[in-house]
């Protein structure tokens, strides 16, 4: 057979001037899921080639005249160009369509509507059955491996869109129960793969030639003494690269040895989750953590020049305004290197997305705004709207002209560069949506400005009313439009689409 995977992406994330606009936040990568489940569908016989639409043109054209299977992966904001694609395959050639990926893993009825199959969970135990007819459930539920060290490597050489840096995954789930993340509970129990596994897949990438890696691991550091013996390896078999990035927490500030391993081993740009300095908000998301934790990793990563991504959320209900901008000002105060500002995002499955059902402060009902950064709620202490402005504010006041050449004195006048880039497109964009909103009708932005949500109260999770923008092969409405851990790849706030979801091996 020959197959295809797809990656979808967003209507604006597929413009050339985005893709442009995410060369300056970080090195093009390929979720790691479609790699694996590709390269055991090539090692059993079949041609199999991978798309990103985030990096690069999907030929549809060409794949439809030669494909027989089709295989998309999902995250909740790309849901709706999924059920496009799969609505496009379907009237255009007699191929099969299989959906997969973390939000057709929660919500597999919707996904059902627009394919053959859909694949709920990790997909390695079943997806050559699947592929080759033996199993014939529409809804195949996995469960998830135990054995990470015996599943199969990414296969590179089966992706055709443009790929800078390897994606690594030493872990599956996370060890934490943050309130708005989806993998601590989508892809549990929290299971490790060997170190000898995870130097066996970092060699292959050293020698492949690639300069760059990401460990996609929601916390590449919860078990610190496995993490400094990657790092040793790394350093001892001479497996260090340019740059690696890493998501991690703050608690990683309290053993010394550790960062001075991630110094060595060149793991030096970090993603920490601050989210909020107001110790409410940090207890209502259950993140476990206290501002002098989040000074004293800040602190640690400056020491040991570990480049700081400051994570943020946006919305939390113990935080006002106020709250918002002092952790804004915070993380350039303690010049981290980027800023991620991430809207709170009602997930299917998590705490958040059943308590704003619960409480009617569903405001939005097309998946494509689930992104971590379009207000999709009610928040509580400002109207959507005012949320918004916010996300644009944050951007635009991080990423300013004095900032930017602060850090290229730090890191190097590169960064100096890439800095005034996101500048560049943070305030771009921030006048784009200001635009839409004020002239736009029928726009995301002009609906939340104007109070349209608000008005027609559109609950959309669990209800029969909702109105999706999308309609199955039958024509009739499927399951409403609702929402993506990290993992993201990135899968997330300004263009990182790895963050909190989305490199796991659904399909």
């Amino acid at each position: 057979m020959y197959i295809v995977f797809i990656t979808p992406a967003a209507a604006l994330r597929r413009f050339p001037i985005y893709r442009l606009a995410s060369r300056f936040y970080g090195h093009s990568n390929a979720i790691t899921g479609p790699l694996i489940l590709g390269g055991i569908l090539k090692k059993a016989g079949h041609t199999v080639e991978v798309y990103e639409e985030l990096n690069g043109r999907l030929p549809l054209e060409k794949c439809l005249k030669k494909a027989d299977l089709f295989c998309i992966y999902t995250m909740t904001s790309t849901a709706p160009r999924a059920y496009e694609l799969a609505d496009i395959i379907h009237a255009c050639s007699d191929a099969r369509v299989i959906i997969g990926g973390i939000h057709a893993s929660a919500l597999p009825e919707e996904a059902a509507g627009h394919a053959d199959q859909v694949i709920a969970g990790e997909g390695e135990s079943v997806i050559l059955d699947v592929a080759e007819g033996r199993l014939t459930d529409r809804i195949i539920r996995t469960e998830p491996p135990q054995d990470l060290d015996a599943l199969p490597l990414p296969d590179y050489s089966i992706l055709k869109t443009p790929c800078e840096c390897a994606n690594i995954m030493t872990t599956r789930g996370c060890t934490c129960r943050c309130t708005f993340c989806t993998t601590s509970r989508m892809f549990a129990p929290y299971r490790q793969r060997s170190v000898e596994s995870v130097l066996d897949e970092i060699r292959t990438y050293k020698t492949m030639g690639f300069r760059y890696i990401n460990f996609e691991d929601d916390n590449f550091t919860a078990d610190k003494e496995r993490a400094k013996e990657i790092c040793r390896r790394m350093i001892a078999e001479d497996l260090v690269f340019k740059e690696t990035f890493f998501f991690g927490r703050t608690d990683m500030a309290e053993d010394a040895e550790l960062l001075t391993l991630l110094e060595k081993a060149h793991l030096n740009r970090v993603l920490i989750g601050i989210e909020s300095l107001n110790e409410e908000a940090l207890d209502e998301i259950h993140k476990g953590q206290r501002r002098e934790d989040i000074i004293r990793a800040a602190e640690a990563c400056r020491k040991y020049k570990i480049r700081l991504i400051a994570s943020i959320v946006l919305g939390i209900d113990a935080d006002s305004r106020d709250d918002i901008r002092k952790a804004v000002q915070f993380a350039k105060d303690l010049d981290a290197y980027q800023l991620q500002p991430a809207v709170l995002t009602p997930y299917p499955g998590t705490p958040v997305w059943r308590q704003f059902q619960e409480e009617g402060r569903m405001l939005v009902p097309n998946w494509e705004q689930y992104d971590m950064m379009n207000v999709t709620f009610q928040p509580k202490n400002m109207s959507a709207w005012e949320l918004q402005n916010e996300f644009y504010h944050a951007v635009k006041s991080f990423y300013d002209l004095p900032s930017s050449f602060r850090i290229g004195k730090i890191f190097g006048a590169g960064y100096t560069v890439r800095r005034l880039g996101l500048a560049f497109f943070s305030h771009i964009g921030a006048f784009g949506a200001q635009f839409a909103a004020d002239h736009a009708p029928g726009t995301h932005y002009y609906k939340l400005k104007q109070g349209i949500y608000e008005k027609e109260k559109t609950l959309i999770c669990g209800s029969e009313e909702a109105s999706p923008s999308i309609r199955s092969r039958s024509g009739s409405s499927p399951a409403p439009q609702p929402v993506s851990s990290h993992v993201l790849r990135s899968e997330s706030a300004l263009l990182h689409q790895t963050s909190r979801s989305g490199t796991h091996s659904s399909l």
